[in-house]
C-alpha cells in the first residue's frame, strides 16, 4: 500500500508583514507572497539609476507634477497574494497623491512611471515578468534601461513597445508632459 506524502504548505507573506520584518541583510521584493532576493546594484547600474532619477526628479520638481521615488521604495502592485516591487525610479502624479500624503509602509498603488535598469545578470523572463506586472497593475509608462546596449525600451502596454538608441530622445509622453532626455546624457561616461 502506497503512502501519500503531503508537500509542505508555503507560508505566504503579506506586504504589511514584509514591511515589519527586521533588516535581514539584503534587498528583497515580494512576488505573489514569496520573498525574492535581489543583489545590490553594481556601480554602472547605480550610476545610471541615480542619474535618471535625478533628471526626472529635477523635471518633476520644476513643474510641480508629483513625487519621484528611489530604488528602495516598495509599491504593492498586486494583492492576495501580495506583490511588492521596488523599481529603480518611480513617479506618482500629484493628482493621485492624497492630501495627507503617502501612507506609511508600502503604498498600494501602481506608479504612473517606472524605470528599471538592467544588470548584467538579469534573466530575461524575470524582467519580462516585472514589466508585465507593472503594466497589468496600471503603470502607464515603463522605461527599461539597458546600460550594455545603451538603449531604452519604452512600454506603454504589452502590445506597444519601442526601442530608443543612444542618439535618440526619451520623452515622458503624456505621463511627464514636456519631459525629454537625449540618451547620450544618460549613457555618458
Amino acid at each position: 500500500m502506497a503512502t501519500m506524502t503531503k508537500s509542505p504548505t508555503k507560508t505566504l507573506l503579506s506586504a504589511a508583514e514584509l514591511y515589519k520584518q527586521p533588516d535581514h541583510g539584503g534587498r528583497t521584493e515580494l512576488v505573489k507572497g514569496e520573498l525574492t532576493p535581489m543583489s545590490p546594484a553594481g556601480t554602472q547600474h547605480g550610476k545610471i539609476a541615480l542619474r535618471l532619477g535625478a533628471i526626472v526628479w529635477n523635471y518633476v520638481e520644476a513643474h510641480g507634477l508629483g513625487e519621484v521615488y528611489a530604488a528602495e521604495t516598495g509599491f504593492t502592485i498586486e494583492e492576495d497574494p501580495d506583490t511588492v516591487r521596488a523599481p529603480d525610479v518611480s513617479f506618482v502624479a500629484r493628482s493621485r497623491i492624497p492630501p495627507e500624503g503617502e501612507p506609511p509602509g508600502f503604498w498600494a498603488i501602481a506608479p504612473d512611471l517606472v524605470a528599471e535598469v538592467l544588470s548584467p545578470f538579469d534573466v530575461a523572463s524575470k524582467v519580462q515578468q516585472k514589466i508585465t506586472e507593472y503594466l497589468q497593475a496600471g503603470v502607464r509608462l515603463v522605461w527599461l534601461v539597458d546600460p550594455e546596449t545603451q538603449t531604452v525600451t519604452v512600454y506603454k502596454s504589452l502590445a506597444e513597445a519601442h526601442i530608443l538608441l543612444r542618439e535618440n530622445v526619451l520623452t515622458g509622453e503624456d505621463v511627464l508632459p514636456g519631459f525629454s532626455l537625449l540618451l547620450t546624457k544618460l549613457f555618458r561616461q
